[in-house]
């Protein structure tokens, strides 16, 4: 770790976004709050980082379904954030004047409604950070940079490859590394450097921009930072270890799966750089002496009975005698019962599968009907507390709402659920969701 007595820092994770891409998984909760990895949530990785980079004053933006964020957060414990002074706090929309509305209406917003935090600390820099990405940095030689330079902004960016430029802003360069040009989410474009969403700001800079901007401009990207490379030193700053932006369902799937590679790009088993999180009481993992498993990541908790291969399984999932489970992501408490069959699938917290029910089968890669430029890749997906009946067949690329019970299944012929349908989703609004 780095010594940051020398810093006046201010870290600002924006957590409070709804998340679209993750479909179901975010019904119930920001993306920033999905589960990770079996045991970790998204939000842990950057709130690590902070802590790992020696910063403890650390500030959490939320708005969308707020509820799991905070209890998972609750004080900042696990990540030695519950402190008299500064630590960590989680800033929730609040009503500015009467009549007014609650929400942000952007990532700009949300720091232009909290800039009296930054004002009443009076700190020189304000690092402002992503709550849905996965990966492991320090901050400390990116905030050195941003010194060095005497940046106004400094801009964490990595390259990517040309067919991935239309899911980033994309930034060009001059040979000192100020920035020139930002582009965002381009087709097509000669950058190759994309941002990382990982932002420094000297505190005046961001306080008089989001004051002189009130109306114009709410996102961070788009509209802030294209405007300050006109009038402000904006720096890139390369970074160049494992970044995930796991906002889109075949994004989040492949970073858990990468986790099961023989060298991991992101070593989670890294005690020179842990990944906090707050860690529920289960007991050691079992296994039954007929269960057969084979490069999997198993959490605490896990009971099997039956096969596993190249999944992840989260705290407290039963996987019973003769269920096989593949290439699938099981989130907390879930249960699959004997006989049944889950290949290529993420299972949300509490489902519960029947018994014989078979989740993603068959060769038919119909894309889904209601989002078929992201659920294309053959995953499909059951929502929180849902319940598949017994002997059901969920095809490929399938979303099963919040909730779901057996009886919902009785609309479609004996049981089976062609590739690219849906069973009760999208979730219906409902008032007060996020109390439930």
């Amino acid at each position: 770790m780095t010594d940051s007595s020398e810093s006046n820092v201010m870290a600002m994770i924006l957590a409070g976004g709804a998340g679209p891409g993750l479909a179901v998984l975010t019904a119930r909760r920001p993306a920033s709050a999905v589960p990770f990895a079996g045991k970790y949530r998204v939000i842990d990785f950057p709130l690590s980082n902070c802590v790992n980079s020696n910063i403890y004053n650390v500030a959490v933006l939320t708005q969308y379904m707020p509820r799991p964020l905070n209890e998972h957060i609750r004080s900042g414990k696990p990540w030695d954030l519950d402190r008299s002074t500064r630590g960590l706090r989680l800033l929730q929309p609040y009503q500015t004047r009467p009549g007014e509305g609650l929400w942000e209406k952007g990532s700009a917003d949300a720091l232009r409604l909290n800039l009296d935090v930054v004002e009443e600390d009076g700190v020189d820099e304000v690092l402002v950070l992503s709550g849905d990405h996965v990966y492991k940095m320090n901050y400390q030689p990116m905030l050195d940079f941003h010194r060095r330079s005497r940046a106004d902004v400094t801009i964490a960016v990595r390259p990517v490859a040309p067919h991935q430029t239309s899911r980033f802003g994309m930034v060009t360069l001059d040979v000192d590394n100020r920035i020139l040009r930002f582009e965002e989410k381009p087709r097509r474009t000669r950058a190759t450097l994309a941002s990382m969403g990982i932002y420094v700001f000297r505190a005046e800079v961001l306080r008089a921009w989001l004051t002189e901007n009130k109306k114009e401009a709410n996102d961070l990207g788009k509209e802030v930072i294209s405007d300050l490379i006109k009038k402000a030193r904006v720096y890139a700053y390369e970074f160049e270890g494992y970044w995930a932006n796991v906002g889109t369902v075949p994004a989040y799937y492949e970073a858990n799966m990468a986790l099961l590679s023989h060298i991991p790009a992101l070593e989670l088993n890294d005690r020179r750089w842990t990944i906090h999180t707050r860690s529920e009481q289960y007991p050691p993992v079992w296994f039954s002496p007929e269960a057969r498993a084979q490069n999997n990541l198993l959490s605490d908790g896990a009971r099997i009975w039956g096969e596993v291969e190249r999944s992840m399984i989260g705290p407290g999932v039963i996987i019973e005698e003769g269920a096989v489970v593949r290439d699938s992501i099981v989130m907390h408490n879930a249960v699959i019962k004997a006989g049944a069959m889950v290949d290529r699938a993420i299972l949300d917290e509490q489902v519960v599968i029947g018994p014989r029910a078979q989740v993603g089968v068959g060769e038919n890669n119909q894309p889904n009907s209601n989002m078929p430029d992201i659920l294309n890749t053959g995953i499909t997906l059951v929502g929180q507390r849902s319940r598949i009946p017994e002997g059901a067949r969920l095809g490929r690329n399938v979303v099963v709402g919040v909730r779901v019970t057996e009886e919902a299944f009785l609309d479609f012929p004996n049981l089976e659920v062609p590739g690219g349908e849906n069973v009760q989703w999208p979730v219906p609004k409902i008032e007060n969701a996020d109390k439930r």
